[in-house]
């Protein structure tokens, strides 16, 4: 079988978040290679026209699908999915329309809050602008829109306030750290977890959890994983948010709470392949604030890690996702148009 591994082009001023997009394509070579599958790799290109015609070229049985952005722009993340739809290619991972829910942050929520799901409250720039009440004094976390990897995240992006005025003065002086679009949601000051999920023949199934640890930090400053805490690995912020897995008995009805919750995002947003749910908790209390339908694949990196934890080959964990999306594809269109409506 050959599959081909599709991802970002990379330019030579690139980010270290998108120099990683060639660590993981690396690592999706190996493991299918050890799987006994032909390999190759690609870069998605701009032109829709040219990217058809690579892809008629390579040929591939399946592509893996690594495409977290078009052209710099992680607006148009679901493209890549939609071109392999339209060109009825089997892929790994979500389809179009739940790449692109999941991706835009503000169509997470509204997926999210019409399922039911907690999340927390929010305002867009547009909204503040014409509601100038937010009522009483809190905390407000700034964010990219599209963006993801925490570009522009740092514990700087939490402003207490009770002035619409002043919280859109905030977010549009990061418009452009933040790739152009942004919004606010309430801060949720408490501990973090990271649901990590992988699909399966019998459905998704939850990986260990593991807990963000926020060291150093006093009781009531922002504990954000921002850019630096990702991407640098000599910073203090990255030696400051250490993983660790969440086994404390006490922690045993919070930790299945995690799990049901992380599973109703997966059918809420119709998600395939593999995915990650973050959630703060606060006074035990979850809140679901980040839905990737595409999370990283490093060897170092968090999904990597539970893998590890749960005693799973990374090759394996790579074949499943590989046997996921050829299932879709072979799946009669009824039922998946019935699946994908729903889980809208």
């Amino acid at each position: 079988m050959r599959v081909l591994i599709l991802h970002d082009g990379i330019d030579g001023d690139a980010r270290p978040d998108e120099l990683d997009t060639l660590v993981q394509v690396a690592s999706v070579r190996g493991a299918l290679e050890a799987c006994g599958l032909i390999a190759i790799a690609a870069e998605l290109p701009r032109d829709p026209a040219a990217a058809r015609s690579m892809l008629a070229e390579a040929r591939p049985d399946v592509v893996f699908n690594l495409v977290e952005s078009v052209g710099g722009e992680g607006c148009r993340i679901h493209e890549a999915p939609l071109l392999l739809e339209a060109l009825g290619l089997p892929f790994t991972g979500a389809g179009s329309g739940a790449m692109r829910r999941s991706s835009s942050k503000l169509l997470a929520k509204a997926v999210l809050q019409a399922a039911g799901l907690p999340t927390p409250g929010w305002f867009t720039l547009d909204a503040l602008r014409a509601n100038p009440d937010l009522g009483a004094r809190a905390r407000w976390i700034v964010k990219s829109v599209w963006e993801h990897g925490s570009l522009g995240l740092e514990p700087s992006s939490v402003i207490e306030t009770g002035d619409a005025r002043e919280l859109a003065r905030a977010i549009g002086s990061r418009l452009v750290a933040l790739g152009g679009e942004a919004y606010c949601e309430r801060y949720v000051h408490g501990r973090e977890f990271n649901v990590a999920l992988l699909g399966g023949s019998d459905g998704p199934e939850c990986l260990p959890l593991p807990e963000i640890l926020f060291e150093g930090v006093g009781p009531n400053d922002p504990r954000v994983v921002g850019y630096r805490a990702k991407w640098d690995a000599d910073s203090a912020e990255w030696n400051a948010t250490p993983r660790h897995f969440a086994e404390d008995p006490r922690d045993a009805a919070l930790l299945e709470r995690l799990r049901d919750l992380a599973l109703a995002t997966w059918n809420a947003f119709g998600l395939d392949g593999w995915a990650r749910v973050d959630f703060r908790v606060d006074d035990g209390e979850p809140w679901i604030i980040d839905v990737n339908a595409n999370p990283c694949l490093s060897p170092d990196a968090g999904f990597a890690a539970t893998l590890e934890r749960a005693g799973m080959p990374y090759h394996e964990a790579v074949r499943r996702i590989v046997a996921a999306g050829l299932a879709r594809a072979s799946a009669p269109v009824e039922s998946q148009h019935v699946s994908h409506t729903t889980n809208r």
